[in-house]
């Protein structure tokens, strides 16, 4: 089997975790990653096994620092068949003129504008339009959250419109930058969020609003949804259409909170703690005349990671079925909802 040359330009939060799920593939492999300096992620790439590529400037610190990157990342592009840019939001816009010189497909992540790409994905709503794109942005992790859960409801029960509250951590736990350490901030003041539009980005039919805060927390977001639909139901219709999803999972026996949560992916001994799934608890679900509400949180240093191999895999037209695909993705990185 031929494998697709895969780099991933940006290896923080996303792109180690991106790194280890494409390494865990049989169809594609890591041709490279990118740091811009010798850090303690930079050491652990370099234990790992991965070639570094870094900014021509830096490659003389690396060298320093008994690490010697493999060449830059111009080369590293070059070698790949698809970049995966995993740098901070804003920063990939302007990596796509390095792209394009080179000939690449390329990934982009939610922190990035819809019009980058023109695309935006998600592997439940839209694998199939994804197959044999050349750009394709993976949608942020509060949007894939909802998108998994919006789009089974809306094909058996059809949604009339949805209301999200999200309450979204502050900032993710390695990142002593930023708060707030004691506030709870509306985040925009201004309605609406960004979500809803961002949900539209990949489901343009659902109505949806959406409205957010920070909080003082760096484990996980946590979402208050509500949704109107067009067909009568029960909790068990919901719980059943919920349940049969491949990526969200329901969260009880005890775990009433976000720090359960993550306690539980310990103890499974989850990488890094990663719970890929939306964390649905099923008690929350309640229906009322056509009203349907649920609490889910969102682990937002992983859920995108599948999305990622599964965007690569229709890119690369490794597989024409996205269920084929996700199905494929989760084996091989371990995610068992059992």
């Amino acid at each position: 089997m031929v494998k697709a040359k895969i780099a991933v330009n940006g290896y923080g939060t996303i792109g180690k975790r991106v790194a280890d799920a494409v390494r865990a593939q049989d169809d594609m492999e890591v041709v490279g990653i990118s740091k811009t300096k010798p850090n303690y992620e930079a050491a652990v790439a370099h234990q790992l096994g991965y070639d570094i590529y870094a900014p021509a400037a830096n490659l003389g610190a690396f060298e320093k620092a008994g690490m010697p990157a493999a060449g830059t990342i111009e080369e590293m592009v070059e070698k790949a068949d698809l970049v995966v840019d995993c740098t901070p939001g804003g920063i990939g816009e302007g990596n796509k003129p390095l792209y394009e010189k080179a000939g690449v497909k390329a990934i982009w992540q939610g922190g990035e504008d819809h019009s980058l790409a023109g695309f935006s994905f998600n592997a439940i709503c839209n694998y199939e339009q994804a197959v044999g794109r050349d750009l394709v942005r993976v949608v942020s992790c509060n949007t894939t959250a909802l998108c998994r859960a919006i789009y089974p409801i809306d094909k058996e029960l059809g949604v009339k419109k949805a209301r999200v509250v999200l309450a979204r951590r502050a900032t993710d736990p390695n990142d002593v930058k930023k708060g707030p350490i004691n506030a709870i901030v509306p985040d925009p003041i201004k309605l609406p969020s960004h979500h809803g539009p961002d949900v539209k980005s990949v489901l343009p039919q659902i109505n949806i609003t959406s409205a957010a805060l920070k909080v003082p927390t760096t484990l996980m977001h946590v979402h208050t949804v509500n949704m109107e639909v067009e067909k009568d139901c029960t909790v068990d219709d919901v719980k059943n259409i919920f349940g049969s999803q491949p990526r969200i999972r329901f969260v009880g026996l005890g775990m009433s909170s976000t720090a359960e949560i993550i306690e539980f992916a310990r103890d499974m001994k989850r990488p890094r703690n990663d719970m890929w799934e939306n964390c649905i608890w099923p008690e929350s679900i309640t229906v009322e005349d056509k009203e349907l509400y649920f609490f889910q949180a969102v682990h937002q240093e992983s859920i995108v990671v599948p999305e990622n191999v599964d965007a690569i895999r229709a890119m690369m037209e490794l597989e024409s079925d996205g269920a084929k695909s996700i199905e494929k993705t989760n084996k091989a990185i371990g995610l068992n909802k059992k």
